[in-house]
């Protein structure tokens, strides 16, 4: 399937990339493909490894040469991440997500790039990373939105910066696309507007209460499917701690 896209995306590209203008430049193709550098990305994030240099060096490169006849060194592997980072997100979104069943939760997560001490002197992402704020103080980085089923499969994700509020992403249509139903979330996304325009699409909203929300109903299944709201919180800590989501950053 990884070839398939590839070779997909590729052809659209091709389709609608404009041709060169006076002397043309040589660009001297790479020795791995696109579709081995997405294969060599995926596997890490189920694979265990803590770092990615670590299991480049090891496991790609000595225990799955056989695999990879044409490796290049760490350096390069890195610099060719940037070419598939727009098909790859395409892969997950058309092959990987799940479909909704009509119960559904949803979640942020901050992605830290550096330790607050280091904001001044970091380079990498300079423009496009800001500070934000979660649950466990200040960062800065980036915000991971993600929508989930009651039995923890993904059905949409979103980047941004930090510093975008929780309920941005909700009122983007194409997050919300093939949602419907009941949709879980925490006390963030408490919003008279955005439960509306939600409702108007098919979508409920469904959030804690605050303590000064008088007056305000909800039903028993309501509130006992609000406590399975951990399931996208342990969906949050696999994505960090298992596939390394926040250190590939």
């Amino acid at each position: 399937m990884v070839v398939d896209s590839c070779k997909f995306f590729d052809a659209m590209t091709a389709k609608y990339t404009l041709k060169p203008t006076g002397k043309r430049k040589h660009r001297r193709d790479s020795m791995m493909s696109k579709t081995e550098v997405m294969l060599v990305m995926i596997p890490f994030h189920g694979s265990g490894y803590r770092c990615f240099k670590h299991f480049y060096l090891e496991k790609v490169c000595k225990q799955l040469r056989h695999l990879f006849p044409k490796v290049v060194s760490y350096n390069r592997i890195v610099e060719l991440e940037r070419d598939v980072v727009i098909p790859l997100t395409l892969f997950i979104k058309k092959v990987l997500l799940g479909k909704c069943t009509g119960i559904s939760f949803v979640d942020s997560t901050p992605l830290r790039v550096c330790k607050n001490q280091r904001i001044h002197i970091h380079k990498v992402f300079k423009g496009i990373a800001q500070r934000g704020k979660c649950s466990m103080g200040w960062f800065f980085g980036f915000k991971l939105h993600l929508i989930c089923k009651e039995k923890g499969e993904l059905l949409n994700f979103m980047i941004t910066p930090g510093d975008i509020d929780d309920r941005k992403p909700l009122e983007y249509k194409a997050f919300i696309d093939f949602i419907y139903g009941k949709l879980f979330g925490d006390k963030g996304y408490i919003s008279k507007n955005l439960f509306q325009r939600l409702f108007v699409d098919g979508i409920q909203l469904i959030t804690k209460l605050k303590s000064n929300m008088k007056g305000a109903l909800m039903s028993v299944s309501d509130r006992l499917l609000l406590r399975k709201r951990a399931i996208i919180e342990t969906v949050n800590d696999e994505l960090k701690n298992i596939a390394q989501v926040e250190h590939s950053i």
